[in-house]
């Protein structure tokens, strides 16, 4: 899948919920690789802030990113929209501190997402694979979130609010292309009893019934209460009554817990890539939520490259014979056994290491090890392929090594591993002559990687 951007630019305008002023926030489309970035018009020198989760600076009432003085919050419905849409590269000017709140849901932005279209890009999406379980824990507030390897982006999320008005409620999310449908329309929420402290804490200066849902759960006296409804623009409400002191009725039973998954998505667009796996949430905030993102980001600065996924079950795209017509290497030097993916710009080779290797015959007898120059050899076997798929009929050409840099060596290779090489694209292909990037993996360790430039040649 390639990567996608906006079709054409798109401004929103409103309150902030926090700030109360009058703010705009128009969204670009951004080049490949790009990511997700927040501008600050308003302020000196327009700075740039990378939305992902190392920037995060503040989880209170929402999400806020920062880069020294500059600070965006307030972006975790806007963030849900894109991430939704597919959308992986956008840079958005906003002219304030935050980004408008809206109606108090991801659906203007989603809207306004669908009414511009999106466009496809040329690089791969580089989506993030979850392999094994992973685990968030709040053991203060009962939060915790669960991260399970699945085909694709799913979330659970089961909410405890401890109200009698509001009961425990579940929400989930199978296909992301529902979002729209199912997600998207799901409002922001407040407890009455949440809305003095939060005034005093200089926050929702913009929040009002238009853009948040307002629960009514503990009793209060009525002078006290009709000065909270003056506050938020809200009918007089009698004291005794527990409930929403909204006339817009809820859209669904559970928009709170619809509004928790939204937020969730949001959040977790913050690791920057795409995600396969499936979040089962239970009680989740803005808290837990970035610190899972945090948790993500960190492994994919670890290891920029994950692994490719590999399933023996699955056909592959070439297996021996179909390599062997392509490539002139034959026993003991055709070191790929089978192709298992590939775009325009990468390709994904597998190699089972058996002890009858011939090799092993003198490295080493005794301590049999797979000798580095020929991980390098196939990798760039396997780059071969790559470049021999960009050009018709393939079986006229051949490719051939011009230069080896930076080549590493991390850990030894022994009989009963199974290596995946990946081997992308650094430049696009030109007369004749790539520049590529080749890793080795056995699991999910980098065994070997290097770089290299190869030409490909007509068959005399």
């Amino acid at each position: 899948m390639k990567q996608m951007t906006l079709q054409g630019e798109f401004t929103l305008e409103g309150k902030g919920l926090h700030t109360g002023a009058q703010l705009s926030a128009t969204f670009c489309p951004a080049p490949d690789n790009h990511g997700y970035k927040i501008q600050r018009t308003d302020l000196d020198g327009q700075p740039v802030i990378d939305a992902v989760a190392e920037n995060v600076v503040a989880t209170h009432r929402g999400t806020v990113i920062g880069k020294g003085d500059a600070t965006v919050s307030t972006i975790e419905h806007a963030m849900a929209a894109l991430y939704a849409c597919g959308i992986d590269n956008c840079l958005i000017k906003v002219n304030g501190p935050e980004i408008p709140i809206l109606d108090g849901s991801a659906k203007p932005f989603f809207d306004a997402i669908q009414a511009v279209g999106v466009t496809e890009q040329i690089a791969d999406k580089d989506f993030y694979y979850v392999k094994h379980k992973v685990e968030v824990i709040d053991a203060e507030t009962g939060s915790k979130l669960m991260l399970l390897p699945d085909d694709e982006f799913s979330l659970d999320v089961k909410v405890n609010f401890e109200s009698e008005v509001l009961a425990n409620q579940y929400a989930t999310l199978d296909h992301i292309c529902d979002f729209g449908a199912d997600i998207a329309w799901a409002r922001t929420f407040v407890f009455v009893r949440e809305i003095e402290p939060l005034l005093k804490a200089g926050l929702i200066k913009g929040g009002d019934l238009d853009n948040a849902i307002v629960i009514y759960e503990n009793p209060k006296t009525q002078e006290e209460l009709d000065h909270l409804a003056d506050i938020m623009g809200a009918p007089p409400h009698d004291a005794n009554d527990f409930g929403f002191l909204n006339t817009i009725p809820l859209h669904a039973p559970n928009e709170p817990a619809r509004h928790k998954l939204m937020d969730l998505i949001g959040d977790i667009a913050l690791i920057g890539r795409p995600l396969k796996g499936r979040i089962i949430a239970t009680k989740p905030g803005h808290t837990i939520n970035t610190q899972l993102a945090k948790t993500l980001r960190h492994d994919i600065k670890r290891q920029d490259v994950q692994a490719p996924n590999y399933n023996p079950n699955v056909e592959p795209l070439m297996d021996n014979n179909a390599i062997r017509h392509h490539l002139p290497h034959r026993y003991p030097m055709l070191l790929v056994d089978k192709i298992i993916d590939k775009t325009d710009n990468y390709i994904v080779g597998v190699k089972n290491v058996t002890t009858n290797e011939p090799f092993f015959t003198g490295h080493f007898p005794q301590e049999p090890v797979m000798p580095g120059v020929l991980l390098v050899e196939a990798m760039a076997q396997t780059g071969g392929l790559l470049v021999l798929s960009m050009v018709d009929e393939p079986e006229r050409y051949s490719t051939y090594f011009m230069k080896i840099d930076n080549v590493k060596f991390r850990q030894k290779v022994v009989p009963g591993d199974t290596l995946l090489f990946h081997v992308s694209f650094l430049t696009p292909m030109r007369r004749g002559m790539a520049v590529m990037k080749g890793r080795a993996f056995v699991g999910e360790k980098v065994v070997c990687e290097c770089e290299f430039m190869a030409q490909i040649v007509k068959n005399k």
